[in-house]
């Protein structure tokens, strides 16, 4: 299998090698290595917990340049709920779709629009498939690829369906085709506040083209929105909801924790933090559980509020977003059906996504023989090593410093307390375990702190 894409990239000129990225990562995908963090691929799922934590901002998330949109005649923004939720309430989403109308966009389409006919779908398979529950929503692309990579046993639960994001960009491509407007001159680009999002869109964990042309960040379009907001009240004044399309009152709130859960029959589960959900699928695995239907499981804290390209406070966040859902309940007698009511029967057949396969981290070897061999190596290293996860090998971990000398990645004098036996004993000069020092932390570093 070809390596996962990663919007998470480490800027070596500002990264210190504090270390605390490699601690804080779910599976283990960071290493330090002469003083700088080092990616490990195939265990990275751009949770973005790394760049949340780097004092420095020596992590950051990749995005389309915003000139990319002007070559197309039709421009779409793929916008979440999220995004509106950033503003004050002062500014409606008439207001706020004009001012993204004024950048350069030709439509703004909300992806909360595509929740009915994924909600339709899950139902469906809910329905169907009574030997594989529990279902684990596909909705978060940082959860898919913690499922394939650290708990791979679990992969068969992942529910084979595209999320609202996905189904909003193929409705709306339809839509302008069957306005007349080819494939080549649209194109769709999603604001996101994920980099999961980012890394699903340029590889999705299927393995299918994605119908998305872009991605940009949701930070930088806030600000872009926010000078068009202050610089203009006048001429937002006209500017109302009744022109934008609107999802119903309960999928604006599918990004949300339980958004999504609330929606769907039988014994379900809402669990947020990509932390809290490793814990909780550790037990899922060895079947520590009582029986669930559906789960729906999100990387960050408050779901989608909490993305790591978000601008406003989570919480706050949240809160506005179920205020507008309150309003769009009170309001929906008077509204006119959704867009989204039109080309079911073309739209579903494309929302259904091929198997997703397992990526275990854990994997030693192709070779059965090999992989044996070196499992029976890490269980004598870790006889040897202390077992106190101190870090100070460039791993985050013992039993990731076992697993890495069994791959060739460290040595055992990496750790501390071995080097201080094998001076005890006179198999290593204390010169040389200053210099495998200085290969995990830099000569810099250790240089500065001697003088």
């Amino acid at each position: 299998m070809s390596d996962f894409h990663h919007a998470l990239k480490i800027v070596d000129e500002l990264c210190i090698g504090c270390s605390k990225c490699m601690n804080i990562c779910p599976t283990h995908a960071i290493r330090v290595r002469n003083g700088k963090a080092r990616l490990m691929d195939n265990r990275c799922i751009d949770c973005g917990e790394c760049y949340r934590i780097c004092p420095v901002s020596a992590i950051i998330i990749e995005q389309d340049d915003f000139s990319r949109i002007f070559p197309f005649k039709y421009r779409v923004a793929l916008v979440p709920a999220v995004f509106f939720a950033q503003f004050p309430s002062k500014y409606s989403i008439g207001r706020i779709t004009q001012a993204l109308l004024e950048l350069g966009f030709t439509h703004v389409f909300e992806i909360e629009n595509g929740a009915r006919l994924i909600r339709q779908e899950t139902r469906k398979l809910l329905a169907e498939n009574r030997d594989e529950k529990p279902l684990i929503s596909t909705f978060c692309p940082a959860i898919v690829r913690l499922v394939q990579v650290k708990f791979p046993a679990l992969v068969h639960h992942l529910m084979l369906l595209k999320p609202p994001l996905d189904a909003a960009a193929i409705w709306f491509r339809h839509h302008l085709e069957q306005q007349g407007a080819s494939r080549e001159e649209t194109g769709i680009f999603y604001v996101t506040q994920c980099a999961a999002k980012i890394a699903a869109i340029k590889s999705p964990a299927e393995g299918e083209a994605s119908p998305i042309s872009g991605v940009i960040n949701m930070d930088e379009i806030y600000n872009k929105v926010s000078v068009k907001l202050q610089a203009a009240e006048e001429d937002h004044a006209q500017a109302n909801d009744k022109q934008v399309t609107m999802p119903g009152s309960a999928d604006v709130l599918w990004s949300l924790t339980t958004g999504e859960s609330s929606q769907i029959p039988g014994k379900r589960m809402a669990i947020d933090g990509v932390h809290n959900v490793t814990n909780f699928l550790e037990k899922l695995e060895q079947e520590e559980h009582p029986a669930f239907d559906f789960l729906e499981l999100r990387a960050c804290d408050e779901s989608c509020a909490g993305g790591v390209l978000t601008t406003e406070n989570r919480f706050l966040t949240a809160e506005r977003m179920r205020s507008r859902a309150r309003k769009c309940a009170a309001d929906e007698s008077q509204k006119q059906p959704s867009a989204m009511l039109y080309f079911d029967h073309e739209i579903l057949p494309l929302l259904t996504i091929a198997e997703i396969k397992p990526r275990s981290m854990m994997k030693l070897d192709e070779d059965m023989g090999e992989a044996l061999r070196k499992m029976k190596m890490i269980r004598q290293i870790l006889q040897m090593l202390p077992m106190v996860d101190c870090g100070a090998c460039g791993s985050p971990g013992c039993q990731a410093l076992a697993e890495d000398i069994v791959q060739g990645r460290a040595m055992m004098e990496n750790c501390i307390f071995i080097q201080r036996r094998y001076e005890q004993k006179g198999m290593l000069k204390p010169e040389v375990s200053a210099e495998i020092v200085k290969k995990i932390w830099g000569a810099n570093k250790i240089d500065n702190e001697n003088k």
